[in-house]
């Protein structure tokens, strides 16, 4: 779950974070794309009340579409509040739509959300990756490999 973001916390701090899905698939390529989002959806992040960890990116009908991530309700909201799971459109050239579509086609990729923050200039951002998922046996090595490089460090 992501951390309660203060108002003079750093602008370009992550809002929400993917962590399980550098362990759970092999990160190929990241692309970052923008968010079409309502107001309330906005005020809420800035709050830093969003989750991506259940969520993925989707290609349909030539557009690049978020799914499944949550950004909760604003609390000051009234009856036109936004839905906490709606899918929300991801901007992106054409040419990168085309790319990830034939890629995800082609090869059996998947498209994970990695992180979503707000840019320099207070547009909010999401960052994703075209990845690989890992067999259970290719986690352990990784996890392996990992401990072994501590080990290293602490004693060197």
């Amino acid at each position: 779950m992501a951390a309660k973001r203060s108002n003079k916390a750093d602008p370009t701090a992550p809002i929400a974070e993917n962590r399980r899905a550098r362990h759970a698939y092999e990160v190929l390529e990241t692309f970052e794309a923008g968010l079409v989002l309502k107001g309330t959806e906005v005020k809420t992040l800035r709050a830093g009340n969003a989750q991506i960890d259940e969520s993925h990116a989707r290609i349909q009908a030539g557009e690049a579409w978020l799914v499944g991530a949550h950004i909760e309700e604003y609390s000051h909201g009234n009856a036109h509040n936004h839905k906490p799971t709606r899918r929300r459109k991801l901007l992106l050239k054409k040419s990168q739509i085309r790319k990830l579509e034939a890629q995800v086609k082609q090869k059996g990729l998947t498209l994970v959300p990695l992180k979503l923050y707000f840019s320099d200039r207070g547009f909010a951002k999401l960052l994703f990756g075209l990845c690989k998922g890992r067999k259970t046996v290719d986690k352990r090595q990784n996890e392996r490999k990992r401990e072994a490089e501590r080990e290293m460090r602490r004693q060197g």
